[in-house]
């Protein structure tokens, strides 16, 4: 049977020089008619927890979600996906830092309005702005990261900070931690509490 993930790596493979006509194949047999464009992995894992609670199934719905391993590949990915490749429309999600990145890409594409939505900073810190730096630390305790997240906060580089910035470079210090806590935050949220540039992606949907 055929799912996301192969096309996901199918147009991993077309990104990095390989042949597109596996991903080609597999759009039309998915039925896909949009494409957003993730930085990375811990977005991923965010958008998909989202994803589940809000429903509809975005696969059913012909939406394919793609993380690029970084903003400096959003134009590669943008033309392969979007009107010069396999004529998606275009929709995404970045940093703040990162949206010259997107600018470019969606102007090299040919995509028209704008269509990606811009984190303050990255998700994480939409995430633990929304959920409260306490609850945050609940969960944090909850996972059975307490010790961890105290050790860090004895080290001299972290004194002083604010306590959201504080949280926000804890999840990036380890691999793996900013997506598995990506997943957990989205899922603590109330639903009013879903930061606005993710909402408003899928809104946009």
């Amino acid at each position: 049977m055929v799912n996301m993930g192969a096309f996901r790596d199918a147009v991993s493979g077309w990104a990095a020089g390989g042949p597109g006509g596996a991903a080609s194949d597999l759009a039309v047999r998915l039925g896909l008619r949009t494409a957003v464009l993730l930085e990375g992995l811990s977005d991923l894992a965010a958008f998909e927890a989202l994803a589940a609670r809000r429903g509809p199934d975005l696969a059913a719905e012909g939406v394919c979600v793609v993380p690029m391993g970084g903003a400096m590949s959003v134009g590669r990915y943008a033309s392969l996906l979007g009107p010069p490749g396999l004529g998606l429309r275009l929709r995404g999600l970045c940093d703040e830092g990162e949206q010259r990145f997107y600018d470019r890409g969606w102007e090299w594409a040919g995509a028209g309005h704008r269509g990606f939505f811009v984190c303050v900073a990255d998700l994480e810190d939409e995430l633990i702005r929304a959920l409260g730096t306490a609850r945050v630390e609940e969960i944090i305790q909850a996972e059975g990261d307490l010790r961890a997240w105290q050790t860090f906060l004895r080290q001299p580089a972290h004194h002083g900070r604010p306590r959201q910035q504080q949280l926000r470079r804890f999840l990036g210090t380890k691999k793996g931690r900013k997506i598995r806590y990506g997943r957990l935050l989205v899922e603590a949220l109330d639903h009013e509490q879903v930061p606005a540039p993710i909402d408003d992606l899928f809104a946009s949907l």
